[in-house]
């Protein structure tokens, strides 16, 4: 999905946001997951960031809203995520200082 779209509510290839993403994604691999980052959030358990797997859930807190976006791991710490309006989903790197310092929970279904 990477270069699709961001739609805020978008949940399908003609736009994405952070949690339509995550919930795409997933339910292309047969796992049904809640559709709002907070749910997600809630009904996913902790793990450590040391012990990140793919398809582990990020969360994090851009302008100071606790939990607001999530991106899903990857490996090698990238994650991919529909980061905002006017731009495309993506591929980022946890070795960015800028998601380093936001990233605030680690999540797995």
């Amino acid at each position: 999905m990477v270069g699709k779209p961001y739609r805020y509510g978008g949940n399908t290839p003609q736009g994405f946001d952070c949690s339509g993403l995550v919930q795409y994604s997933f339910l292309r691999a047969g796992i049904h997951v809640p559709r709002s980052t907070k749910t997600q959030r809630g009904k996913s358990r902790k793990v450590s960031i040391s012990d990140l797997a793919r398809g582990d859930l990020l969360f994090f807190n851009p302008e100071g809203k606790y939990s607001s976006h999530v991106g899903i791991y990857l490996g090698g710490n990238r994650f991919v995520h529909a980061p905002s309006s006017g731009k495309h989903v993506r591929m980022d790197t946890l070795n960015d200082k800028y998601w380093r310092e936001h990233l605030v929970d680690a999540r797995r279904f």
